[in-house]
């Protein structure tokens, strides 16, 4: 045990006097992971977001069916009921259709409006909600056979525009994390490498004595390790700050606006994961970038 714990005060002694030594260069790598897990978590948050309001549209999408005149809702309600893809078919009269849009005008006088309009203008409706929302297209083309049924209405092209949206969005994210993971990798390997030429003396030293390769160059592989700790902890914290500044901006906002933001809330589940994931990242190019580094000082 306390051989080990010599080892690992050696270890972080090590690896602070190489941190140290590195100046200017330690806020360039730190920096520039910062960049890259900022962008790359704003995507990934994006992503789940987009996913999260396809599944608000989709639990929210229904298929408005309005009815021939004079054809009762009551009447296909139990055969449109035992149709495959359909959960729940609530039926709408044309008397609480009526009544509804005349309140919604603010007309007190219901019958009044009526008279004026030689009758109810309105039909029957039919209010049919699918078990996922990639099945409405064809669930609304079998709807327009049916006899009786005159128009289907549905809101398809949101939730076409939202999918294609959060593809390229990946697309682009994918583009811009791999050109910034290059780049963080290329700078941590030459802040690391220059570390490595100013204390060349010392690792010749350490050769001459008998160290191995890998004690002597561990330090530095720790210190790109720490490179990406610390952009994964700054990036997170910018993302948790945009996080309550948006937040705080859409409780001002219009319900329908908080109906979307509702829908786009990550899962205490993703809230966890999200972190972890930046710290994988910025840990895995910093580790890649140290190897690089030492590599070649390590091959002579």
């Amino acid at each position: 045990m306390l051989q080990f714990l010599t080892k690992l005060d050696y270890l972080l002694r090590e690896t602070l006097l190489g941190l140290r030594r590195g100046g200017w260069m330690n806020w360039a790598a730190v920096s520039t992971v910062t960049v890259l897990l900022f962008l790359f978590g704003i995507s990934l948050q994006a992503s789940w977001q987009m996913e999260g309001l396809l599944t608000q549209f989709g639990n929210q999408l229904e298929v408005s069916v309005y009815l021939d005149t004079g054809v009762q809702a009551s009447s296909l309600q139990p055969m449109i009921t035992a149709m495959p893809g359909v959960t729940t078919v609530t039926a709408v009269t044309k008397e609480a259709a009526w009544a509804a849009l005349v309140r919604d005008m603010g007309i007190s006088d219901i019958q009044g409006a009526t008279e004026q309009l030689n009758g109810n203008p309105l039909v029957d409706e039919l209010k049919v909600k699918a078990a996922s929302s990639e099945q409405v297209p064809t669930l609304a083309q079998k709807l327009l056979t049916v006899q009786g049924i005159d128009e289907v209405q549905y809101v398809d092209e949101a939730v076409r525009r939202i999918s294609q949206l959060n593809r390229g969005l990946k697309q682009v994210s994918f583009g811009i994390t791999t050109v910034l993971t290059l780049t963080a990798t290329a700078v941590i390997t030459t802040t690391i490498r220059l570390i490595v030429m100013a204390r060349r003396r010392e690792i010749e030293v350490m050769q001459l004595v008998g160290a191995t390769t890998t004690w002597i160059y561990l330090p530095f592989i720790l210190q790109g390790i720490a490179f990406g700790i610390a952009g994964a902890l700054i990036s997170w914290g910018l993302i948790t700050g945009i996080q309550q500044f948006m937040g705080s901006l859409v409780a001002q906002q219009p319900d329908f606006i908080q109906f979307l933001a509702t829908g786009m809330q990550l899962t205490t589940q993703r809230m966890i994961l999200l972190p972890l994931t930046l710290l994988l990242l910025g840990s895995s190019v910093g580790l890649m970038g140290s190897l690089f580094a030492v590599r070649r000082f390590a091959t002579r």
